[in-house]
């Protein structure tokens, strides 16, 4: 990695103001022990770095954005809310030990003000993790951890290139609750090739047992030049199959749905209101964020820029004392603004207000309507059953 081209650097973006929702801020952790096959993240391991970057060279830089962000915000109109979420996610944050972690967290608090009543979320590998380590975390300010489970399977994880043990995930969800943690989710992939449905019974199962107030379900992707999309191309693996994931879907559905679990967005559900990822909901309800680390993305009132990638040039930007280290950054139209909004409040199940929908949009909606796709209730286009397992194609409708 050390050797590719560098990256071509912007102008620091031209701010506008805060946008007047939510604020949150999210910090990329770069780091993985080893490269699972599916994944197209902006991730390195060890090797790949080699004396380019280092967890502490990166954590150094992390100071100095925040920093930067933090004095580029007090120049904006309006005053700087105080950050309502932080989440660290990654690559794999745990890699970071529980001092890692809270400092990470006091870099943070260092420049910014956190509400009272802050959510402050970190994902974990459960293999990094164990009773100390959320205890630390617990301690230090967090108030909700996500563990990547994937799968109760070991031969789905195989293929995955998962390096955790099956059972790890729900025993280190059980041990993030025991040290204090009232929210804990447990993401679950599912679809990848040689994965039945008895396999999916015993995931889902192992989810039900493990205490848990979150679930995450995703269809798999196979992403372009990743190791797995190679498998597929070489005819190792099967693509995944529409019909299948699909009822694969309708399954952890039925079975979350039974168990109390309410849908919320179309790939999450939560077993109450205060169970939901207020980070992720700033994102789906057009809030500002600021996205700290190699590679993350940002948005404060229609203004969006994203950083250097690699970890080792982001560490140099931010030494040479240039400011925000994007990489490119742009204003949003109001053309734009619109097409987002459609796409990421049509998944949510609180659904998007019908009258922000322009003439073509509401034109749509009643064909939409009449094929059971959608219906609407309060003045709100809210996804039916059916219309979740296509809910890019309404999107598609009503943006055409």
């Amino acid at each position: 990695m050390t050797a590719s081209a560098p990256e071509q650097t912007a102008d620091a973006p031209t701010l506008r103001d805060f946008g007047g929702g939510p604020f949150g801020i999210y910090v990329h952790v770069p780091f993985c022990a080893t490269r699972c096959g599916y994944c197209d993240f902006n991730t390195y391991t060890a090797g790949e770095l080699g004396s380019s970057a280092s967890p502490e060279s990166w954590l150094e830089a992390l100071r100095g954005e925040v920093a930067a962000a933090a004095a580029a915000f007090a120049e904006l109109p309006s005053p700087q809310p105080p950050v309502s979420t932080v989440f660290v996610g990654g690559g794999t944050p745990s890699l970071l030990g529980g001092d890692g972690l809270a400092d990470v967290l006091a870099a943070i608090r260092a420049e910014f003000s956190l509400a009272a009543d802050a959510e402050v979320t970190t994902e974990s590998n459960p293999e990094s993790t164990s009773p100390q380590f959320f205890e630390h975390i617990r301690t230090a300010g967090y108030t909700r951890v996500s563990l990547g489970m994937q799968s109760a399977a070991s031969h789905v994880l195989r293929i995955l290139d998962r390096t955790h043990t099956p059972g790890r995930a729900v025993a280190a969800a059980r041990e993030a609750r025991a040290a204090g943690f009232d929210h804990v989710n447990l993401d679950l992939i599912y679809g990848t090739p040689g994965e039945s449905d008895a396999d999916l019974d015993a995931s889902l199962d192992a989810v039900l047992s493990a205490g848990v107030d979150h679930v995450s379900a995703y269809s798999l992707i196979v992403e372009d030049g990743t190791a797995m999309a190679r498998k597929v191309r070489r005819g190792e693996l099967p693509a995944p199959d529409e019909d299948t994931l699909a009822a694969r879907y309708e399954r952890i559905d039925a079975r979350l749905t039974a168990a109390g679990f309410g849908w919320y967005e179309v790939s999450n559900w939560a077993t109450t209101s205060s169970a939901r990822c207020r980070h992720n909901l700033g994102y789906w309800d057009g809030g500002d964020w600021l996205g700290a680390g190699p590679g993350a993305h940002s948005h404060l009132g229609g203004v969006r820029w994203w950083n250097v990638k690699h970890p080792g040039r982001y560490a140099e930007r931010i030494a040479s004392g240039a400011g925000l280290p994007a990489a490119g950054w742009e204003a949003l139209t109001d053309a734009e603004q619109y097409t987002e909004r459609v796409m990421l409040r049509v998944r949510l199940r609180s659904g998007l207000p019908v009258e922000e929908l322009d003439a073509g949009g509401r034109a749509a909606l009643e064909n939409v309507v009449a094929e059971g796709l959608a219906r609407v209730a309060d003045d709100r286009l809210v996804l039916t059953d059916r219309g979740r397992l296509l809910a890019d194609g309404v999107v598609r409708d009503l943006l055409s």
